[in-house]
Order: structure tokens, then sequence, then C-alpha cells
């Protein structure tokens, strides 16, 4: 999606073979995002000892509610905020008074991303209601009447879709 972002002046994305979405990246990006991804550093204590993750997750948990926790490690937590109401200004302005506070030694926020979206859209997706003439029945890939194109299935059993009918019928060979 990185490529799509850096290249495409408009996208659109496709649903059971229908557009959903058209529009520029950042378009797509601030119509379909949901909130937005907080990293942050801690910096290394004085006395050289491991740094503690915790008191920060408890304070971004806290104020930022609803968030998920995607990635923790002994530096760093990375949070996704799913509170689409919160605005950049309130989420820096919490993060500012938090830096001396649990010696945050970096962080960034940043928008949901092209990928997120695509992702998102692509979980709508839904298997197709009609089914060609000749496909096979476990996989549905057309793979024709000879044999099973993935060896699932040992009895060579194929969907038949007849137009005039309302649904498909399965043949058993």
């Amino acid at each position: 999606m990185e490529e799509c972002e850096a290249l495409c002046t408009r996208i659109a994305i496709m649903v059971n073979g229908q557009f959903k979405c058209l529009g520029s990246p950042q378009h797509l990006k601030n119509k379909f995002s949901e909130g937005y991804i907080l990293f942050a550093t801690i910096g290394t204590p004085v006395d050289g000892s491991l740094p503690d993750t915790k008191d920060l997750q408890n304070f971004i948990e806290q104020q930022f509610p609803g968030c998920n926790l995607k990635d923790v490690d002994r530096r760093m937590v990375n949070y996704h905020i799913t509170d689409t109401s919160m605005t950049l200004a309130r989420i820096f302005g919490k993060m500012e008074t938090a830096i001396t506070h649990f010696n945050i030694e970096d962080y960034s926020v940043s928008q949901t991303t092209l990928e997120q979206v695509f992702i998102n859209f692509a979980k709508s997706q839904v298997p197709p209601t009609e089914i060609r003439s000749g496909c096979c029945a476990g996989c549905y890939l057309g793979c024709g009447l000879s044999s099973c194109c993935h060896g699932k299935s040992t009895s060579r059993e194929y969907i038949r879709y007849d137009s005039n009918a309302s649904s498909a019928q399965n043949i058993h060979l």
C-alpha cells in the first residue's frame, strides 16, 4: 500500500465486485480511518536498570479510553487509539505532560495507514452467491469436471449453476 500512496493520485477499493470508495490516499485515510497510532519510547533510567513500561501503559489506557495495545517491548509501547473524536492536539497535549513523569525519550502519533483502511474494507468481502457451472464444490475455482484442482475431495463433487433456477446444485460423479 505504500507504493499506492506514493504513485497514485486516486485509489478505488472494490468489495464484492463493486466500488466502495474512490479518492486520493489522504481523502480515504481521513474518511475511513479509525483513530490514530501512538508509539512511545522510554529512556533508560539514570541508575542503569531496565525501564518499566507498566506505568506508561496505565497512563495511556486511562487517558485514551478504548485504546488497544498493539505491541510492547522493553522500552517501547505501540497503541491504536480508536476514539475518532480525539483530536491530535489533545493527544499531543496529554503526551507532553507525561514526558518528564514517565521518562519518555520519544513519541509519535500517526494516522491510520492506507493498508489498515483497505483491510477494514476487505473484512466485508463475502463469498460469491452465484457460482459458475463446472466449478469444484470444494474450492469453487472452476478447475473443470475431470478432477478436483486441490485434491481435497476423493469423491468428485461439482457445482452446476442453472441460470434459470434460483440456486446451485451439487452433482456427484
